[in-house]
C-alpha cells in the first residue's frame, strides 16, 4: 500500500479543496488576519498515527491476559510476543501494564497567520493547501522522544506550528512558491517524511510571519531512468520503500535502506547526509549523489553536469547535502542506480563478549571484507531482541529452539548473560557471496565466534524497523526512551561505549531518576579508521516533575561524554535544533561563520527560518 493514499483524496476533490482555499482567502483582511479552520477541509492522514510512529494499524500492545502482541500484519514480528514481559520485569524492573495511556487529541490551536498574496498565488497555482488544525499540527514536528511525550501527554495550545500545509506537484511550482514567499515575506519548512529526530521541524516560536510547511509527497516520481550509465532521476518526495518498490520493478536498486525507510524520503536523506544499513555495498547517500536541484530564495542551485566526478572549486553537492532545509527546498536529484543481486543470504554470529565483537568488526573493515550489512548488538540489546521473538509453536520447534541455545551456551560455554550478537546480510553473486562468506567466518573463528541460526540474522535486521514502535509502547508502559548515534576512531569505540553508559547511569542518579536506566548500544557501521555506534536509553518517568526536561539533560549528558571520548555529533541524523551546541566544537568557529554566510548567500530575507544548525532549542 502507497503509504500516502490521502494524496488520492486530493485527485477527487481538488475542485472542492480550491474552494475551501478561496474562502478562506475571503476571511483574510491584512497580513495577520486568522482564518476559522473549521472552515476548510482536513487532509490528516488518517493511515498514520497522530501521536507516534508509523502506521495507526500497528502497534505493540497487551492483551487482556497480560501478554504482549504486535497488531496488524504488516511485519513479520505480527501476533502474540510471549517472551516481552519476563524481559521487561527482569531487566527494566517494572511491571508489564499499562500505566500512562496517551491522551486525546489536543483541541486548542493557534490560529493561522496568513499572507493573503501568497494565499492568492497558491490558488492561482492550484497547489494543493490545507488549513485544518490535525494537518498543520502533524506537520508541527519529528519523533523525538521529547516531540512524542508532548503529542501523548499535553501539547501546549500556544506552541507554534505551521499555518498552512501546501502539496506542490513540480519543481516548477516549488520555484512559483519559493517567489511567492520571497516577495511577499513568508517562511518555508521544508516537509520530507516527518521522522526528523534532532527537533528538525519545530518552527520558530516567536516568527510572526506565516509559515508554509512545503511537503513534498507528491513529487515521487522517477523522471528517467538511464541502465547504461546507472543512473536515475528521482523526485525528493518519494518515500524509501516506494523508491525500492519501484526500482525493483525495472530490476534494480539504490541500496540505500535507513532505519527510517519505510516513511522517509529522497530529500531528507540528502538534507540531513544519510546513512543506511548497506552502505557498505552501495554506500552512504554522498556517494549516491550525482547531482540534486534544490530551489533557494536567489534560484535553483545545481551542479549541471552529470559526470563521476569533477575539480570545480568546492563540491555544490556537498553545500547541498546537510542543509537541513536551511537554504531551500531539494527538487529532484540524479542518483547511482545498480542492478538487483543475484542472491541475498542472512546470517548471524555469537561471540562470547561485546569486546571480541568489536575485535572482529575492527578485522573485518581492515580487511574490507564487509557484507552489504553488518551490525553488533551488546548483551543487552541481544536479550532485547530475543524477548522479540515471537512464540515457537509446536513440539518439534520448541525442541529445536532448545538445541540452538544448548549449542551456544553449553556445548561452547559462552554466558548468555556475556555474549554479543552480529547479524549480516551478504548480497551479490552467488560466486562472491560465498567468497565474503568464507572471510568473514574465519575472521569470526579468530575472535571466538561461533555461526549462529541464519534465521535470527534475518530477525535482528527486520527488528530494526520496530524500534520506534516499541519506542511507543513503552510510553504506555511508563517508560521514556531515545536512540542517538555518532561515529568514533576504532581506538576510542570500546570506550565510548563504556564510559557513556557509565555517564547515562551516575547522571540519572544526580537526577533522582527512580530505578536504574536501561543502556545499550551497537555498532552499526565501519569504517576504515572507525565505526558508528548506537545507544539506546529507557528510563521511568512516572514521578519526575518534568521528565521531558529530565531526560533532555541526560541524553545532552551522554552526547558530553561522546564528544569527550572523541565521538562526532552526529552519524547520519544530523544536528537541527538539538546539538547546535557541539557544532563548533565539531566544524570550528569558522567553519560555523562560514555555513552562515552561504545561508546569507542563498537566503538573504530568511525564507526557510526553520533555524537548524544554528538555533538551540531547549526542553
Amino acid at each position: 500500500e502507497s503509504f500516502f493514499v490521502w494524496s488520492r483524496m486530493y485527485a477527487e476533490g481538488d475542485q472542492i479543496q480550491r474552494r475551501l482555499a478561496v474562502t478562506a482567502r475571503h476571511l483574510v483582511e491584512s497580513v495577520n488576519t486568522t482564518v476559522d479552520p473549521a472552515s476548510c477541509s482536513s487532509t490528516t492522514m488518517d493511515k498514520l498515527k497522530w501521536n507516534g510512529w508509523g502506521y495507526a494499524d500497528t502497534e505493540f500492545a497487551l492483551a487482556e491476559q497480560g501478554e504482549a502482541y504486535l497488531t496488524g500484519n504488516r511485519y513479520p514480528s505480527a501476533g502474540a510476543l510471549p517472551h516481552v514481559r519476563s524481559w521487561v520485569e527482569s531487566e527494566l524492573g517494572i511491571d508489564l501494564k499499562v500505566v500512562a495511556p496517551a491522551g486525546p487529541p489536543p483541541k486548542g490551536f493557534p490560529q493561522p497567520i496568513l499572507q493573503q498574496d501568497v494565499v492568492r498565488e497558491l490558488e492561482a497555482l492550484g497547489v494543493k493547501i490545507s488549513f485544518d488544525n490535525m494537518d498543520r499540527l502533524h506537520h508541527a514536528h519529528g519523533h523525538t522522544a521529547m516531540e512524542i511525550y508532548k503529542l501523548r501527554y499535553g501539547w501546549p495550545a500556544d506552541e507554534r506550528i505551521p499555518d498552512l500545509v501546501a502539496w506542490p506537484e513540480s519543481h516548477e511550482q516549488v520555484c512559483k512558491i519559493v517567489a511567492a514567499c520571497t516577495t511577499h515575506g513568508a517562511c518555508i519548512i521544508p516537509y520530507g517524511g516527518g521522522t526528523s529526530v534532532t527537533y528538525g521541524l519545530l518552527p520558530p516560536k516567536d516568527e510572526k510571519r506565516m509559515i508554509i510547511s512545503l511537503d513534498m509527497h507528491l513529487m515521487d516520481k522517477i523522471k528517467w531512468v538511464d541502465k547504461e550509465n546507472l543512473t536515475a532521476c528521482i523526485e525528493a518526495g518519494i518515500q524509501g520503500k516506494v523508491l525500492s518498490e519501484k526500482l525493483a520493478a525495472m530490476g534494480l536498486t539504490m541500496g540505500h535502506e535507513p532505519d527510517s525507510g519505510e516513511f522517509s524520503t529522497l530529500g531528507g536523506w540528502i538534507s540531513t547526509r544519510a546513512s543506511g544499513m548497506k552502505k557498505n555495498k552501495y554506500g552512504n547517500i554522498e556517494e549516491l549523489i550525482v547531482s540534486v536541484r534544490v530551489v533557494t530564495p536567489v534560484g535553483t542551485l545545481q551542479r549541471d553536469t552529470l559526470v563521476p566526478r569533477i575539480s570545480s572549486g568546492p563540491d555544490i553537492n556537498e553545500i547541498i547535502m546537510g542543509s537541513e532545509g536551511n537554504i531551500g527546498v531539494i527538487t529532484d536529484a540524479v542518483v547511482k542506480v545498480q542492478p538487483l543481486p543475484e542472491c541475498q543470504i542472512f546470517s548471524a554470529i555469537v561471540f562470547p563478549t561485546f569486546v571480541d565483537g568489536v575485535k572482529f568488526m575492527r578485522d573485518v573493515a581492515l580487511n574490507r571484507t564487509q557484507p552489504a550489512s553488518i551490525r553488533l548488538v551488546d548483551n543487552e540489546q541481544f536479550k532485547f531482541g530475543h524477548a522479540l521473538k515471537p512464540g515457537t509453536s509446536g513440539l518439534k520447534n520448541a525442541i529445536l529452539d532448545l538445541i540452538k541455545k544448548k549449542y551456544i551456551t553449553s556445548w561452547h560455554g559462552i554466558d548468555q548473560n556475556q555474549l554479543a550478537a552480529c547479524t549480516l546480510v551478504f548480497e551479490g553473486s552467488k560466486e562472491i557471496v560465498a567468497a565474503q562468506q568464507a572471510k568473514v567466518f574465519q575472521l569470526a573463528k579468530k575472535h571466538n565466534g561461533i555461526k549462529a541460526d541464519a534465521e535470527n540474522g534475518k530477525r535482528g535486521y527486520e527488528l530494526t524497523f520496530m524500534i520506534a514502535y516499541l519506542r511507543d509502547f513503552g510510553f504506555q508502559l511508563g517508560m521514556i526512551s531515545e536512540s542517538f548515534e555518532t561515529s568514533v576512531p576504532w581506538s576510542q569505540a570500546l570506550t565510548l561505549c563504556n564510559r557513556v553508559k557509565d555517564k547515562v547511569k551516575r547522571r540519572a542518579r544526580e537526577l533522582l531518576v527512580p530505578g536504574e536506566p536501561f543502556t545499550s548500544c551497537r555498532v552499526t557501521q565501519t569504517y576504515d579508521v572507525g565505526c558508528c555506534i548506537y545507544f539506546y536509553i529507557a528510563i521511568p518517568f512516572q514521578g519526575l516533575a518534568d521528565p521531558v526536561k529530565t531526560f533532555s539533560d541526560l541524553e545532552h549528558s551522554a552526547r558530553e561524554e561522546i564528544i569527550a571520548c572523541g565521538g562526532s555529533i552526529s552519524h547520519h541524523h544530523g544536528v537541527g535544533k538539538h546539538r547546535t551546541s557541539f557544532l563548533s566544537k565539531t566544524i570550528s568557529q569558522p567553519g560555523v561563520v562560514t555555513l552562515k554566510a552561504i545561508k546569507d548567500a542563498l537566503d538573504p530575507t530568511n525564507v526557510f527560518a526553520v533555524g537548524n544548525l544554528f538555533e538551540e532549542v531547549h526542553d
